[in-house]
């Protein structure tokens, strides 16, 4: 990078908010997909300078330098993404947004919490367990994510079925353009519940992967908290049985927080290595996880018995059910380590969607996938919205060499069948040569139309979906 860049950089944020040194900025532009995926995520560049402004306005100064000199942005935030969706491939400022990092307003009028990009999951959940009545619903998984991350990437987690995605959890936001204006979506204040005065252009910031601004400030909308909650695990011989059952539910009425699938072997090696047991360990090859929360104990037995009687019809082997808090929190320990305890031995993980009528049918094309390569192939579904994340693993150590056949043949069958080639994990870098597959030619175009109405100068998060 030019000094005489890095000394207008130092000018606006202070000589002690700019980073130089090549261990520093390798950390900043870094982030977690390229830990987990190193076979397959790009390495950064070299050449590149952090930045860590204070507020909106040092960011406006940087991105309007920016683009005077032409020179690219990387927003950054957690470093928790997973399709290398903020990395370097070219010198560029990389902006960290860490010290945008104040929870402002709790609004229980308005049901809002309105918060700096930087405050992560789990700042919120600790500030929110100091009111007794709301609470934010979503937990999309590493507490380590920013809030403006999470926007970013529209992210979703096993709360969807019940509550949506974050897309559906966002009353406003402010946000610093690629020429460097700030602007308001969602009202003045961010706490609009209606707003039909022209294009939804807050919508198009969610899920934009950090490519159309950068989000600095969030209100999110909060829920009352339910005073209740179960886990109950019911085991199946078949996979079908098991996905049949799910909108048995729904349609009867029964709406968990969370329905996860897991297959049998799999969840018994998880929970092997956090040195839990399994409970369901005696019949069945697979388990629905349906995470239960109600108002009251009345109503939490009368859904449970409605959870019961919907499984008999479908097959189920056994059904068993965690009330105390201990058993509960082991259960939810083993669930979100599956990843974890896998992480070493992937060489990517598409998160692919589709109707959650069609999960069984797409989960039966992945083992034939398995049967013509010859490999095993784990999965794990969020199986009350449809989003299936498949683990392609190494062989030896390394790429396998039919990585990229597989890979494609799993996304054309998810399309196949009425499918999205990512349902929370985005676009980024890892997913932008499949997205034409799904795309048709006029939406791609919209897309780059759209792009370079944001970002004129292509300075903003360059070369990432389009």
């Amino acid at each position: 990078m030019q000094e005489e860049i890095i000394s207008r950089l130092s000018e606006i944020v202070e000589d002690k908010w700019v980073v130089t040194d090549n261990e520093g900025v390798s950390s900043y532009a870094k982030e977690h997909t390229m830990d987990s995926y190193k076979l397959v995520a790009p390495e950064p560049v070299e050449g590149c300078v952090v930045v860590k402004p204070k507020n909106a306005e040092e960011i406006s100064k940087i991105l309007k330098l920016a683009n005077e000199t032409k020179i690219p942005v990387v927003p950054k935030g957690g470093k928790t993404a997973l399709a290398a969706n903020a990395i370097p491939d070219k010198p560029s400022i990389i902006v960290s947004d860490e010290r945008l990092n104040k929870i402002h307003e709790i609004d229980e009028e308005n049901l809002s919490v309105t918060c700096d990009t930087a405050v992560t999951l789990g700042d919120l959940v600790k500030e929110m367990k100091k009111h007794d009545t709301l609470y934010f619903p979503l937990h999309p998984g590493d507490e380590g994510a920013h809030v403006g991350g999470m926007v970013s990437m529209n992210a979703g987690g096993v709360r969807a079925i019940r509550y949506g995605v974050m897309r559906d959890q966002v009353l406003g936001m402010e946000v610093v353009l690629p020429n460097g204006e700030i602007v308001n979506f969602g009202g003045k204040d961010g706490k609009l519940l209606k707003n039909n005065a022209g294009y939804d252009l807050r919508h198009l910031l969610i899920g934009s992967e950090g490519t159309l601004g950068f989000i600095t400030k969030v209100v999110l909308k909060l829920v009352p908290e339910p005073k209740t909650k179960a886990i109950l695990i019911m085991s199946y011989e078949d996979r079908g049985s098991a996905f049949r059952t799910v909108p048995a539910l729904i349609q009867a009425g029964v709406i968990p927080q969370a329905v996860e699938y897991v297959e049998r072997d799999q969840i018994k090696m998880t929970a092997k290595d956090l040195g839990e047991n399994w409970p369901a360990t005696d019949d069945g090859k697979c388990d629905l996880i349906a995470f239960m929360a109600e108002e009251d104990e009345d109503t939490l037995y009368e859904k449970c018995e409605l959870v019961e009687k919907v499984c008999e019809k479908h097959g189920v082997l056994n059904i068993w059910i965690a009330e105390s808090t201990k058993e509960q929190q082991s259960i939810l320990d083993t669930r979100s380590h599956v990843l974890p305890s896998v992480e070493k031995d992937i060489v990517d993980m598409p998160d692919v969607t589709v109707p959650r009528s069609k999960l069984a049918g797409l989960i039966d094309e992945i083992d034939k996938l398995a049967d013509k390569f010859n490999t095993r192939i784990p999965i794990l579904a969020h199986a009350g919205d449809g989003n299936l994340h498949v683990f392609i693993l190494k062989e030896n150590d390394e790429k396998p060499d039919y990585f990229d056949e597989l890979k494609g043949s799993i996304y054309e069958a998810t399309i196949e069948l009425g499918g999205t080639i990512t349902g929370e994990h985005g676009i980024g870098y890892l997913r932008k040569n499949e997205l034409k597959k799904q795309l048709s030619i006029t939406e791609y175009e919209i897309m780059k139309k759209i792009k370079e109405a944001f970002d004129p100068n292509g300075i903003f998060n360059p070369n990432k979906f389009v």
